[in-house]
């Protein structure tokens, strides 16, 4: 597969707060096969992990989020964490930037308490996800059959519940990514 993703590029969209190996485990696993990784912040500047119970290391970004355009990325990553999706959601230049990557068929992946930014950015109606349990709710609110399992994909949007299921998290945004853009993935 490495040589499939040579040359591709993938943004993770995050903020304070955002669960650590939410982070740095998809990171690793898209640079593993060749994937050139852009951590894309509010402001640019360094972010700080949540790490499962208290604050983590700090994370340098990239890119400002004001930097950032979908046209320069194959697809979009969106840990999880409570305080990082919680800030993102409400950040109207964080909405657009996800919601250009649904309305040109790319892939999206989020994790845990992410499809907050999803609902946010209007992108979920009519759509099958997963994600941690307290979220569950506003999904279905939002229009989505959400369901129990480790990895859920829909036309290039992948979903999965917690750091336990990053394997299978994984596994599918690689297959995703190499699949290119998905004539389903709407905004």
């Amino acid at each position: 597969m490495k040589q499939a993703l040579n040359g591709k590029r993938v943004a993770i969209l995050a903020a304070d707060g955002f669960e650590e190996s939410e982070l740095s485990v998809p990171r690793a696993a898209l640079q593993k096969e060749g994937v050139e990784v852009h951590l894309v912040s509010p402001d640019g500047k360094g972010i700080r992990a949540w790490a499962e119970t208290d604050w983590g290391d700090t994370y340098e970004a990239d890119k400002a989020l004001s930097d950032a355009s979908e046209s320069d990325y194959h697809a979009l990553v969106l840990p999880g964490g409570l305080f990082n999706p919680d800030e993102l959601r409400t950040n109207d230049e964080a909405l657009s930037f996800v919601k250009a990557f649904f309305e040109a068929g790319k892939p999206v992946a989020a994790i845990c308490h992410a499809p907050w930014i999803l609902i946010n950015a209007g992108v979920v109606d009519g759509r099958r996800m997963t994600s941690v349990p307290s979220v569950a709710q506003d999904l279905l609110n939002a229009g989505v059959e959400w369901v129990d399992e480790p990895v859920v994909v829909d036309s290039g949007l992948v979903t999965s519940r917690t750091p336990k299921d990053l394997d299978a998290f994984n596994a599918k945004l690689l297959e995703e990514l190499q699949e290119g853009r998905h004539s389903g993935q709407h905004a």
